[in-house]
């Protein structure tokens, strides 16, 4: 019972960080309905940019955070004005398109640059380090990335509810025409959305890359894990999202538990069931 017990613990943990791969997926396509096929690719490219800081600067891991934030969130405003507006419209498979390129982009020039062979950002103490809690060791990094998640969503949900940014975004969701008569730039907005969706984005992929190890071609899988926890609490809904990372994190965690091998598919097993039984996600956004 114990195991069990704690199977769960670290799957409630470890959904934190599958809530954090899938924030900015849901954010892009409550506000734009729009789906980035690279998003897998630019959290990899993420702990592969915190490698790098971390190398060649001999900085903190957690601090390369400040350096890689405000460069993602810069690097995805700049690409949503200058390259993703051109294509939004109501037909999706140019942007589909256009993001799958960026995904096999970015893979190849990660391969080229640093090999195909597997990393993983060393964290010092903060590897080993973990609190008890009961008979269970909650270690310092899965409650570092839950606690992460739970700021990183509520204060998203604050500045969609609280700010007058964050209220046009989800006007534009709901009626991006009718926010345009109004005066507010969508483009411009839209833009935004990428820019937070980037930054968080960054934030997953340097914990990412202290958590577990990472390669070129490992961004797949990322964006299959945020699919499933977007899909699996609601498309458009941030704490659906932190539900949806949960309910894949401790389907994995049981699984692991079972039998190591059937770690990765007690989770798909769980979203195909909730998808049969509840497609619309288990908890989808309400509209007006």
């Amino acid at each position: 019972m114990t195991d069990l017990l704690n199977a769960i613990l670290q799957g409630v943990l470890l959904g934190g960080l599958y809530a954090l791969f899938a924030a900015g997926l849901s954010l892009m396509f409550g506000v734009m309905r729009f789906v980035n096929l690279a998003h897998g690719d630019f959290i990899v490219a993420a702990a592969f940019g915190a490698l790098l800081l971390v190398d060649m600067l001999g900085l903190p891991p957690l601090l390369a955070v400040v350096i890689l934030v405000p460069a993602f969130a810069a690097f995805g405003y700049l690409g949503q004005r200058l390259v993703l507006n051109r294509v939004m419209g109501r037909d999706i498979m140019p942007g589909i398109l256009l993001t799958f390129g960026f995904s096999v982009m970015l893979q190849n020039l990660m391969l080229e640059g640093f090999s195909a062979n597997s990393r993983r950002l060393n964290a010092g103490w903060l590897d080993t380090a973990s609190l008890p809690l009961g008979p269970f060791q909650i270690g310092f990094v899965p409650l570092l990335m839950f606690t992460t998640a739970l700021l990183v969503l509520g204060g998203l949900g604050l500045f969609m509810s609280q700010t007058n940014t964050g209220r046009l975004m989800r006007a534009t969701s709901d009626d991006a025409q009718i926010v345009g008569l109004m005066g507010a730039d969508r483009r411009h907005l839209f833009a935004i959305a990428t820019a937070i969706a980037s930054g968080v984005v960054a934030l997953a992929g340097v914990l990412m890359a202290i958590k577990t190890n990472f390669d070129p071609s490992s961004g797949s899988i990322r964006l299959l894990f945020a699919f499933e926890a977007v899909i699996m609490g609601g498309l458009g809904s941030l704490w659906g999202t932190l539900a949806g990372g949960i309910i894949l994190g401790v389907a994995q965690g049981l699984g692991a538990a079972i039998d190591p091998g059937y770690q990765i598919l007690a989770g798909h097993v769980v979203f195909l069931i909730i998808l049969v039984l509840r497609p619309q996600g288990l908890f989808p956004r309400q509209r007006p």
